[in-house]
């Protein structure tokens, strides 16, 4: 027997015969009748076993008709059976800190135990995504975002663990990048706006994949599902200063905005990003985005576009520059009223583009959602199950 592996057997008793304490042959003489045993081998063993990878079960002899991997919960292994019926192999992998039991059974209804426990995660990787469970509807650019709390070495076998599946056969790609965070980030996002109306689930199933060096096991799965919304866009024409709201190709509303300050750090943002988050009233301190104490003031009808701090808001304290001039510290400024009505109708994930001179260009992928400013076939390099992944 190769080291690593379980070799069992299991004594069947036939079927029929005579009477008694003994087996009966067919001769019908007690205990004449050749014991025949069931012998399979599995690659995973004892009480410390390697997580990470899939269960495999081995026959020696005649072909498996049946093979059952459950975990301490009643949890299932699914798996494949081969070709010529001599070997089983999981699906998913074993996930760390777990007991399993493995049941086999062959074509001459013979059945044979196995169990195993493999070892505790040295390491534990988590994930924040987005959008979560909580977010039922979504505008038209919104991307699948997941952020990982330690890095992924093993992008290629993480991205095979995640599907994404909607009620229209979405075409789209995963793509990855590094969060503003510094921390790896994989996003998917489809080959073109998503369609109103389309339903979008998302599962996740890491638990037991290795994130490779530094990253440590998965333990769990994750799941997220929501709905795509009505085509809305918004478009800041920041030669003309005004925002320009269309909603399922019609523009509805014209509104006079004042932008960032052309040339240096008080310029505004560029190119296609999407409404991250509502947050409403909220502190906005200069400071905090290194441009000294130029503001922190209380600022109303917030919606976030970066992470670096790049917002559409309220502004009435720059009124007289609405329509005319671009002098805000990097926002879209607005009056109240327009802001009020603006924050009540727009939904996070509606995509804003901002075109016109005076820009400090696009913001790197990761700072919001810059994953529209590339094109198709650039989005689909950074799958790492591409022919020539360009992994940011």
């Amino acid at each position: 027997m190769l080291a690593g592996t379980a070799l069992l057997a299991a004594a069947l008793t036939a079927c029929g015969g005579g009477s008694g304490s003994g087996a009966s042959g067919d001769d019908g003489k007690p205990g004449s009748k050749k014991k025949q045993d069931m012998a399979i081998s599995v690659n995973l063993t004892g009480d410390q076993a390697k997580p990470g990878e899939p269960v495999k079960v081995s026959l020696g002899e005649g072909k498996l008709a049946l093979v059952k991997v459950t975990d301490g919960k009643g949890g299932e292994l699914p798996g494949k059976m081969s070709d010529d019926g001599k070997s089983w192999t999981s699906e998913r992998n074993a996930a760390p800190g777990t007991d399993y039991k493995v049941e086999a059974q062959n074509t001459d209804s013979q059945s044979a135990n196995a169990q195993f426990k493999t070892a505790a995660a040295d390491k534990v990787n988590k994930v924040t995504i987005t959008p979560g469970k909580a977010t039922a509807v979504v505008g038209i650019a919104q991307p699948v975002s997941i952020v990982f709390d330690n890095p992924v070495k093993n992008k290629a076998e993480v991205e095979k663990h995640l599907k994404v599946t909607t009620s229209n056969n979405t075409e789209g790609s995963w793509g990855w990048f590094k969060d503003y965070t510094g921390n790896d980030r994989v996003d998917w996002r489809p080959k073109e706006y998503w369609k109103s109306g389309t339903e979008v689930k998302v599962a996740m199933n890491l638990n037991g994949v290795d994130s490779g060096q530094g990253g440590g096991y998965f333990v769990k799965d994750y799941n997220t599902e929501f709905k795509i919304g009505k085509d809305r866009r918004l478009t800041v024409d920041l030669d003309a200063h005004k925002l320009t709201v269309t909603e399922d190709g019609q523009a509805v509303k014209s509104i006079p905005v004042s932008a960032g300050t052309p040339g240096g750090k008080k310029a505004s943002w560029s190119g296609k990003m999407v409404l991250m988050t509502k947050e409403g009233t909220i502190r906005m301190d200069s400071q905090t985005v290194g441009l000294g104490d130029s503001y922190d003031k209380m600022v109303d009808y917030s919606m976030r576009l970066t992470w670096s701090g790049m917002y559409i808001h309220a502004a009435p304290w720059n009124t007289a520059h609405f329509g005319n001039a671009n002098t805000s510290s990097g926002c879209v400024g607005m009056s109240d009223a327009d802001a009020k009505a603006l924050f009540a109708s727009a939904q996070v994930g509606d995509v804003v583009e901002v075109t016109g001179n005076g820009s400090k260009g696009k913001a790197d992928i990761g700072n919001g959602y810059g994953e529209w400013n590339l094109s198709w076939d650039e989005w689909k390099a950074k799958s790492a199950l591409s022919a020539t992944p360009q992994n940011g």
